[in-house]
């Protein structure tokens, strides 16, 4: 198969959502573009952004499907008060779920 061909199915069934860190002295920041399953619900989007933006074993900008949108050689995981965008909707993570951000 061609490359491009290669790229698109790829990515055919996935869209991409992106994580904003909110700090309260200073504006919101995209720190990483997260590749998720187009088929899973809002809430799972939401979730598997959050946990690839939580490092674990290793820096979770080095995780899979995720790609780093800051500057430097490290950024906080992702937490409470952090949002991220599903296509044009963006959700307020809280300390049990999200809330939709008006």
């Amino acid at each position: 198969m061609s490359k491009k061909l290669d790229a698109l199915l790829k990515n055919f069934g996935t869209e991409t959502v992106a994580v904003i860190h909110n700090w309260n002295f200073l504006p919101p920041v995209t720190v990483a573009l997260v590749t998720v399953d187009k088929k899973i619900s809002t809430d799972d989007k939401l979730e598997k952004a959050f946990m690839l933006t939580n490092s674990i074993d290793d820096a979770w900008w080095n995780n899979k499907n995720v790609t780093k949108l800051f500057d430097g050689d490290s950024c906080r995981s992702t937490m409470v008060g952090d949002m991220v965008l599903v296509g044009s909707v963006k959700y307020k993570c809280k300390s049990s779920g999200w809330s939709r951000v008006s």
